[in-house]
């Protein structure tokens, strides 16, 4: 009879890595996404060419890719990532990517109407956008922002290509030294259910707080 215990445990060390990449790539891709989301609005050419060319480049490119480059090919560069933060830079960077269309829909989709009050008390653009176009757009972004999450959450498992210890590489490691499948693997997709659902209910508790006050506002 095998022993469990040990085991179940090294998976849940690996969750936590997991969490961290979760967390720390969201973090990285929602100040990229509203850095080039923001970036393909303005009105200087050279910000919204570079806000351009990496949506583009990230939306184009495989992950797996990205990752060996954030890994493998950036020392040549004299720039050394530790595992964890070539993951969290690849997945971040991806997602960013991604999400910056969000950000630019959900602000074009804010009424001409709002944009016209704003000229009428004579705000500034910079003050337009925080004070009344991105309070009104955020709630249309959060709903694709978190399944934006979910689909990190999903794609950490691709760092354990680079033997980052997330919970799907010590999942193989129980398999190997097991020979079982069917534990790991399970207990690895509870993990991961359970953590989406977690997103999931988060995602939903800030749409409504986003929401609140803003009914009959948007035009």
């Amino acid at each position: 009879m095998i022993d469990w215990s040990g085991y179940i445990g090294l998976i849940l060390e690996g969750a936590w890595v997991t969490v961290q990449l979760t967390l720390m790539g969201s973090a990285l891709a929602l100040v990229a996404a509203f850095a080039a989301g923001l970036g393909r609005l303005s009105r200087f050419m050279a910000v919204r060419a570079l806000a351009t060319t990496y949506i583009e480049f990230f939306r184009g490119t495989s992950i797996f890719v990205q990752l060996f480059w954030a890994y493998f090919v950036l020392p040549f560069a004299g720039i050394t990532l530790t595992p964890l933060q070539a993951g969290v830079l690849a997945l971040g960077l991806n997602v960013g990517a991604y999400g910056a269309e969000v950000v630019r829909g959900a602000v074009k989709a804010i009424g001409r109407e709002q944009r016209e009050a704003c000229i009428a008390l004579n705000l500034t653009r910079r003050q337009a956008m925080r004070h009344v176009i991105l309070p009104q757009a955020l709630p249309l972004m959060l709903p694709t922002f978190g399944n934006n999450a979910i689909e990190l959450l999903k794609g950490t498992a691709v760092v354990s290509l680079i033997s980052l210890t997330d919970m799907t590489f010590q999942a193989q490691v129980v398999r190997a030294q097991t020979g079982s499948t069917l534990i790991p693997f399970a207990t690895i997709l509870v993990l991961y259910f359970i953590m989406a659902s977690v997103i999931s209910f988060g995602m939903r508790w800030l749409e409504r707080r986003a929401t609140r006050g803003l009914d009959g506002v948007r035009a």
